[in-house]
């Protein structure tokens, strides 16, 4: 979705009711047998008896330890007087516009939609709190046509991507570094992921920077890969699939962003040390076999509480990449300012993993 400008800013609680009521109707529960249920899963760490909070939790079906703390109950276990709600969208930029408009509390977001939320002209009072996953080749620019084999063969293609979203980040870096105006040179198209095979299959759209399972998707059906995030990253723009949480959520809950930072390092460990049982909860969310969501976890690096709350991350250069983002987002047209670099420093919270690390 496209950053609002400020007229359009007036409207934006109106529109984010909206997404928020498709993102209730549309959410997506496990579909494992119920005789296989993960719901029994007792809690990895010691359960919180005291924790009273409400709760409404923004997930996306991006394959991380986010959907294992969602399948294995492990919050709901680990705090069972909290009142705990999970609601599915399909991109960070609906769960930043759900932030603004006070319909959700805490969500995944990428690293390029977090931006936003701390830039102008959203100015949204959010912070930082967790890295699901560092972005690799999991989000890929996939093309059909089997000549093309370079980004720059795309000149007057139609490409679509969701926009707001990493994958959208990475692939205007990957314009600019190829000198091509992503406003004259293609034809980008705002497509959320669910909608991307059938404008393919229609012929609508020659190629798109998009994750699994909708990038595993479009292979299977001709397309194949020419970039991906890896490759952005090593030109040195790295994304993030991010934990972000309101402020006055953040502040009014601290025993659950303890609790809820415990439950995500359980997940990261198990992903690390047990990646079967990791991908039969990661699949059953999905919807997609264990074996599909395995040959996906090469995509992405996943870091422990410890990892994040070091200085390369939460504890220091998080702050920097979101400035370094904010910038290049300017320059698209993407924000309408870059905030103070104090403004994006205190958008980073590294204490729920530093306590999840202890």
């Amino acid at each position: 979705m496209r950053t609002p400008t400020r007229p359009a800013r007036r409207v934006l609680a109106a529109t984010v009711i909206a997404v928020g009521v498709t993102a209730l109707s549309g959410c997506v529960e496990s579909n494992r047998p119920a005789e296989d249920s993960a719901a029994g899963t007792e809690c990895p760490f010691e359960a919180d008896e005291s924790v009273t909070s409400t709760v409404r939790i923004a997930y996306q079906n991006i394959p991380n330890g986010d959907l294992i703390v969602k399948d294995q109950r492990m919050l709901e276990n680990c705090l069972p007087n909290a009142n705990i709600t999970w609601n599915k969208f399909d991109s960070g930029g609906d769960v930043i516009q759900a932030f603004g408009s006070n319909s959700a509390d805490l969500g995944l977001i990428g690293s390029s939609p977090a931006t936003k939320a701390l830039s102008a002209p959203l100015n949204i009072p959010m912070k930082v709190i967790w890295i699901h996953d560092v972005i690799g080749k999991a989000e890929s620019l996939v093309v059909r046509d089997e000549s093309i084999n370079d980004i720059k063969q795309l000149a007057g293609k139609t490409v679509a991507v969701a926009f707001s979203s990493t994958a959208h980040y990475s692939l205007l870096q990957a314009l600019q570094d190829a000198g091509m105006d992503p406003a004259k040179d293609v034809s980008l198209v705002n497509l959320s992921p669910d909608k991307m095979p059938s404008a393919w299959e229609g012929g609508q759209i020659d190629a798109a920077w998009v994750w699994d399972p909708t990038l595993s998707e479009l292979l299977k059906s001709g397309g194949h890969i020419v970039l991906s995030s890896e490759d952005t990253a090593k030109a040195g723009k790295p994304t993030y699939d991010l934990g972000a949480a309101t402020t006055a959520f953040i502040d009014a809950n601290p025993g659950f962003m303890t609790a809820w930072a415990k439950a995500q390092n359980a997940a990261v460990e198990q992903i690390h040390n047990q990646p079967d049982e990791a991908a039969v909860s990661i699949g059953a969310v999905m919807g997609i076999s264990p074996d599909d969501v395995k040959s996906q976890f090469d995509g992405y690096e996943y870091l422990t509480a410890a990892e994040q709350a070091g200085p390369d991350y939460l504890g220091g250069k998080m702050a920097k990449d979101l400035q370094d983002t904010a910038g290049f987002l300017l320059a698209q047209g993407g924000i309408t300012a870059v905030s103070p670099p104090q403004v994006y420093e205190g958008g980073v919270d590294a204490k729920p993993a530093e306590a999840a690390a202890q």
